[in-house]
């Protein structure tokens, strides 16, 4: 029998799920954004909006600053008339004054007329300092500004933080657990930065994750993605060495490929299916639709919430799986799946000013009652960006 139908049907669902996507991405959530979430008085972008798009005086995270230098970054790519540049332009300036230490490391958190408030180190936030210069790097005026960041930034990481068999410490001195979070920043900074054109470190350090990832981070017998590790890199002791999260599945899932069709390493592309797979074997809760927090490694629910960036992350594992799929009912199936988050992650947009989100859905499906987070708007607009792509290269 033809799968010819099904590819069609799955492709169009697809289609539709990007168009609605764009049409409230470039009319209503990077205008109001653009408008309401930068801080025109001092510098940078507010931390949340409330939805009637009320600025709120948050306290700022770095990682949060990072994330909307590449958000409006990416809305050039995507064609957006808007003061993209500027925004990123200014946001990459802010970033560079307020928020980078002398040795070339990222601060944590600042005050919202940006001031120093946290100074700790962290590598998850040092990962999206990363990525936000290699962003930066293809838009901005003057590329040196941020590709002399991310090389001084690296180097700081190289030497200080490098652990003896792979990846990154938490801190120098050491604390544990080891995490896998911020190498899958890291392993995603990398990969930007290669197709930047960077030098060729930012692949050797690629490489190194990926083969991390698939040595230690992925439980051999059954395919999950650790979390949390030992100062060895072996499962943290007790449930903390169990915990899984659907949304990283996901979005691993979305860099192996990447990596995978890089090198030509088909194990890892097999790898990812496999992480996808589990994700929708045991991570979805399946009244709402949504992919889910938190799991154990026997399929336990630790957290049947369901936050927004998971749904974006499915997204991005199915349409990058769709794209390597071996024939025409995988590859049906993954943007069928990918159409399905899509229609998840719309559920998070019915507010009440348009263009703003919620961010937690509770089991039952209702959501949190708070304040728009602009730290979603890096998931939300990669996702969309990796749809569109899929729809115009599978059709």
């Amino acid at each position: 029998m033809s799968t010819e139908p099904l590819a069609l049907s799955a492709h169009l669902r697809a289609t539709v799920a990007r168009d609605r996507l764009m049409v409230w991405l470039m009319n209503e959530a990077l205008p109001i954004w653009a408008s309401f979430g930068a801080d025109e008085a001092r510098g940078g972008f507010h931390e949340r909006l409330g939805l009637r798009a009320e600025i709120l005086d948050d306290r700022r995270r770095v990682r949060v600053q990072a994330r909307q230098v590449f958000t409006f970054a990416v809305a050039g790519r995507l064609g957006w008339t808007g003061p993209w540049r500027r925004r990123a332009e200014e946001g990459l300036a802010y970033f560079l004054e307020r928020c980078v230490l002398p040795d070339g490391t990222v601060r944590m958190v600042i005050e919202p007329d940006g001031t120093p408030f946290d100074d700790s180190f962290s590598l998850y936030d040092q990962a999206f300092a990363l990525f936000a210069f290699a962003a930066a790097a293809s838009v901005v005026a003057d590329r040196a500004l941020a590709e002399t960041a991310a090389l001084r930034l690296r180097g700081a990481l190289m030497e200080r933080y490098k652990h003896p068999v792979a990846g990154f410490e938490e801190d120098n001195p050491r604390t544990l657990p080891l995490k896998a979070n911020p190498h899958m920043h890291l392993f995603e900074a990398c990969l930007a930065w290669v197709e930047a054109g960077g030098d060729a470190t930012w692949g050797v350090l690629a490489d190194e994750i990926a083969d991390l990832c698939l040595t230690r981070f992925l439980d051999p017998a059954e395919g999950w993605l650790k979390e949390f590790f030992d100062g060895d890199w072996n499962p943290a002791p007790g449930d903390d060495g169990r915990i899984v999260e659907p949304g990283h599945q996901y979005e691993w899932a979305w860099l192996l490929v990447r990596w995978g069709r890089l090198r030509n390493r088909p194990d890892a592309i097999a790898a990812a299916a496999r992480l996808a797979d589990l994700g929708e074997t045991h991570g979805l809760n399946r009244a709402t639709g949504a992919a889910i927090n938190v799991l154990l490694d026997d399929g336990r629910i630790v957290d049947g919430g369901a936050r927004l960036w998971p749904q974006t992350e499915r997204i991005k594992g199915h349409v990058a799986l769709a794209a390597v799929a071996p024939d025409d009912a995988t590859r049906s199936r993954h943007l069928g799946l990918a159409a399905d988050a899509a229609d998840a992650l719309m559920l998070y947009f019915d507010v009440a000013t348009p263009g703003l989100w919620r961010d937690k859905m509770k089991p039952d499906g209702t959501f949190v009652d708070e304040p728009a987070p602009a730290s979603s708007f890096y998931h939300i607009i990669c996702a969309i960006e990796e749809l569109d792509k899929a729809v115009k290269t599978l059709g």
